[in-house]
């Protein structure tokens, strides 16, 4: 019974033993190096030998950083310097445009607005006459801003959009009587190539009356586009 029993705890011994050796065998190893980045201690890693020959070594240095810069880009091209209205009849409205072309690689898109600077068709003589909806000089004629856009886009996202409602959008005409507020002609939520002068018209309409004096009449117009980067 008691040789039995010696037997069996020998027996146990030994398999412990080759088990200890079977697992450090398996599981030693020397580190005989570091992977670093210069100047930074940050990335050290021990490179680790597996105490074998043949064997092999390795370690890994990680979050080493790939990173470049695209600098943004807008341009807006207007196809022309001045709309002419030509000669005023009265009651009879006379109509002209021009175009705006943007191209920017904006990730949220473009605003451009509009803002006359007398807020109104100025006679160039007396700078109290002006043909818009107000009767400040004695008469009311009508000097409307207005905005269409192009039903084909330069953008190459299927998620592009475009719009002139936000705020005071062109959407429809509006009468121009005063000179602070940035009308919306064009607003996008994306970016767009360069195409032709052909993202938004802007259009302008003034009409006289039998009493409008006579002379010759401008605004000017400021254009302000703003990326969304």
């Amino acid at each position: 019974m008691t040789k039995t029993k010696i037997q069996k705890v020998m027996a146990v011994v030994a398999l412990a033993a080759i088990t200890v050796a079977n697992f450090s065998a398996v599981s030693a190893a020397t580190q005989i190096g570091t992977g670093s980045v210069t100047g930074s201690g940050a990335f050290d890693t021990a490179i680790m030998w597996d105490d074998n020959f043949p064997g092999t070594a390795s370690g890994a240095v990680a979050n080493v950083k790939i990173k470049a810069r695209v600098n943004p880009t807008l341009n807006m091209s207007i196809s022309v310097e001045e709309i002419d209205l030509g000669v005023l009849a009265a009651g009879v409205a006379s109509t002209g445009s021009l175009f705006l072309e943007i191209g920017t690689n904006a990730k949220s898109g473009v605003s451009i607005t509009a803002r006359s600077q007398s807020g109104g068709l100025t006679n160039t003589g007396d700078a109290a006459i002006q043909i818009n909806d107000l009767v400040a000089d004695g008469l009311a004629e009508s000097y409307t801003w207005e905005s269409a856009i192009n039903g084909t886009d330069d953008s190459s996202s299927p998620a592009f959009a475009a719009e002139n409602t936000t705020g005071d959008g062109l959407n429809t005409a509006v009468e121009i009587n005063e000179n602070a507020t940035e009308y919306n002609v064009y607003t996008t939520n994306k970016g767009e190539a360069t195409n032709l002068e052909d993202d938004v018209e802007f259009i302008v309409s003034a009409q006289a009356e039998a009493e409008t004096p006579a002379g010759d009449y401008e605004d000017y117009v400021t254009f302000t586009v703003t990326g969304n980067f």
